[in-house]
C-alpha cells in the first residue's frame, strides 16, 4: 500500500479573489484552486461566509489534489487581506493540521516574490500595500490603510479618482472626459451625480466598484487625458510606497530589487509611471519569484523547518 503524500497548504485570501495551493513534502505543486474573496469576517454573517467559502475552497483544492476531503495537513499558512486576528480560529477549524499560521497577505506575497530573502512587494489590487524587508531580516510596511483613509493607486482609488474627474466635468468646471459617459454607462446612472450617490449603495461594495478600473485604462490608452492622469498618478503612488518602505528599513542595501503584485499592474500606463518612480528611488524592478498562495506555502513549509524548492506541473 502506497504511503500517503505529506501534504502542506498555502492560501492567499484578498478583496478580489482568493487562491489556494497545496504541496507535498518534496515542494512539488500537487495542485492550485480559486474561489470567492474572504477579506471580511466581520461578527455572524460574514464569519459564516468566510468558514465557508474557506472550506470550499480547501476541498475543491485537496480533489484536485487526487485527495479526499478533509485530509489532513502537516501544515498550512494563510494570508488574509484585512488583517489576520479576526480569521485565525474560523481558519483553524477549516482545515485538519497541528501547525496554522494566519498572516497578512503582504507578508505572503513578499515570502512568494523573493523566496524569503530581502526585496520589496507592493501589492495593487482592490487596495494597496507595500512591504519591505533588509539583509537582517526587518520588515517595513508602508500603506494598506484600507479604501477610506488609503489604498493609493489600486483599483478603487483609481475609480474614486476617475469619478472626480466626471464630476468635474460635469458640473463645469473640470475638462470634458469620456470616463464620465463610461461611468454611466457602467452604473446604469443619468450622471456622475447619481453614479456617486450609487456608489454609497450596499449594491455596489467596493470590489464592484474597484472592477471598473480596467475601462479607466481603456479611456487611457484611448487617448482621454484626465483617464491618462489617473493612471500615470496611481503607478506613481504605488511607487512612493515602495520607496516610503525602503527608506524606512534599519538596514540599507544597494539597488533593493521591487516586486510588483496584482491586477492593476496589467496596466502599462500604471507599470511604466510605477518603474519609473522606483528607479528614481535608486531601486531596481523585478518580476515577483512565485504568487502571493505559493509565498504561504513557503511559509508553511518554514513552520515545520524545510526548506524546498517550490515547482511542478501545476
Amino acid at each position: 500500500m502506497a504511503a500517503l503524500p505529506r501534504l502542506f497548504l498555502g492560501v492567499d485570501g484578498g478583496a478580489s479573489s482568493t487562491k489556494a495551493v497545496i504541496g507535498d513534502g518534496t515542494g512539488r505543486i500537487l495542485s492550485r484552486a480559486t474561489g470567492a474573496p474572504c477579506d471580511r469576517a466581520t461578527p455572524g454573517e460574514g464569519e459564516a461566509r468566510l468558514e465557508a467559502m474557506a472550506r470550499e475552497l480547501v476541498e475543491r483544492a485537496l480533489e484536485a489534489a487526487g485527495q479526499t476531503a478533509g485530509s489532513g495537513f502537516e501544515a498550512a499558512c494563510f494570508g488574509m487581506s484585512g488583517g489576520a486576528a479576526d480569521k485565525r480560529a474560523i481558519l483553524a477549524a477549516v482545515v485538519r493540521t497541528d501547525r496554522i499560521e494566519v498572516i497578512n497577505d503582504a507578508e505572503a506575497a513578499l515570502e512568494g516574490a523573493t523566496c524569503g530573502g530581502p526585496g520589496v512587494v507592493v501589492i495593487a489590487g482592490t487596495g494597496s500595500i507595500a512591504l519591505a524587508r533588509d539583509v537582517a531580516g526587518n520588515t517595513v510596511r508602508s500603506g494598506g490603510w484600507g479604501y477610506v483613509f488609503g489604498d493609493e493607486g489600486g483599483a478603487f482609488d483609481i475609480v474614486r479618482r476617475a469619478l472626480r474627474e466626471a464630476l468635474a466635468a460635469e458640473e463645469g468646471w473640470g475638462a470634458p472626459t469620456s470616463l464620465r459617459r463610461m461611468l454611466l454607462r457602467e452604473t446604469g446612472a443619468g450622471s456622475a451625480n447619481e453614479a456617486l450617490h450609487r456608489f454609497y449603495d450596499p449594491d455596489w461594495p467596493r470590489d464592484r466598484i474597484a472592477s471598473l478600473a480596467p475601462g479607466v485604462d481603456r479611456a487611457a490608452r484611448k487617448g482621454d487625458p484626465a483617464a491618462a492622469r489617473v493612471m500615470r498618478v496611481s503607478g506613481e503612488a504605488l511607487g512612493t510606497l515602495a520607496l516610503q518602505a525602503v527608506q524606512a528599513l534599519p538596514a540599507a542595501s544597494e539597488n533593493p530589487a521591487v516586486h510588483p503584485c496584482g491586477g492593476v499592474f496589467g496596466s502599462v500606463a500604471v507599470r511604466n509611471a510605477f518603474a519609473a518612480r522606483v528607479r528614481s528611488g535608486g531601486c531596481s524592478l523585478a518580476d515577483p519569484v512565485h504568487d502571493a498562495a505559493t509565498g504561504a506555502l513557503l511559509r508553511a513549509y518554514r513552520t515545520c523547518g524545510l526548506e524546498v524548492t517550490v515547482g511542478g506541473p501545476v
